[in-house]
């Protein structure tokens, strides 16, 4: 059988993580999430700073995807995964392996998302960052840009 590479696609607090762990626990995975991956290499980060780390983190963690997934092993990519050009790369290098990609599209409502992420805001779990209206605002706003359409979304594996 196969490596599968399961990709979450989704702004922040659409759910990603929590099907990221499931994932993970139901199809013997590893998981990749880059936030975690931020708080464990750069405990005093602010929450305005992760950005200019997190292209570095991804490499990385994709590097040791790419690895695992040629040697047999599953794989949970838990990014938002915003813009088609990036899930076409990784769909593509995932599949030059012959591993299977599924495409976990996430889309609450923008009032779900908002009241998750006041939320998460008030008492951010580990591994999170906080994230204020004005930085939803503009993920919103470039999501809706590039979310995938039904010709996309045809090009992944449907889900195991």
């Amino acid at each position: 059988m196969p490596a599968t590479l399961f990709l979450t696609c989704g702004i922040q607090s659409s759910g990603k993580t929590t099907l990221a762990r499931r994932l993970e626990v139901e199809h013997a995975a590893l998981r990749l999430t880059a936030d975690e991956w931020l708080h464990d290499l750069y405990p005093d980060v602010s929450d305005a700073q992760p950005d200019n780390l997190r292209d570095r983190v991804e490499q990385l963690q994709w590097v040791t995807a790419l690895r695992v997934l040629a040697l047999g092993g599953n794989v949970v990519l838990d990014w938002g995964l915003w813009a088609r050009e990036e899930r076409d790369r990784y769909r593509s290098e995932a599949q030059a392996l012959g591993a299977k990609v599924v495409l976990c599209l996430l889309e609450p409502s923008k009032q779900q998302l908002l009241d998750r992420l006041r939320a998460r805001n008030a008492a951010p779990p580990w591994g999170t960052f906080r994230i204020s209206d004005e930085q939803f605002e503009q993920a919103w706003a470039f999501f809706q840009r590039e979310r995938p359409t039904p010709d996309e979304l045809a090009l992944f594996d449907p889900m195991p």
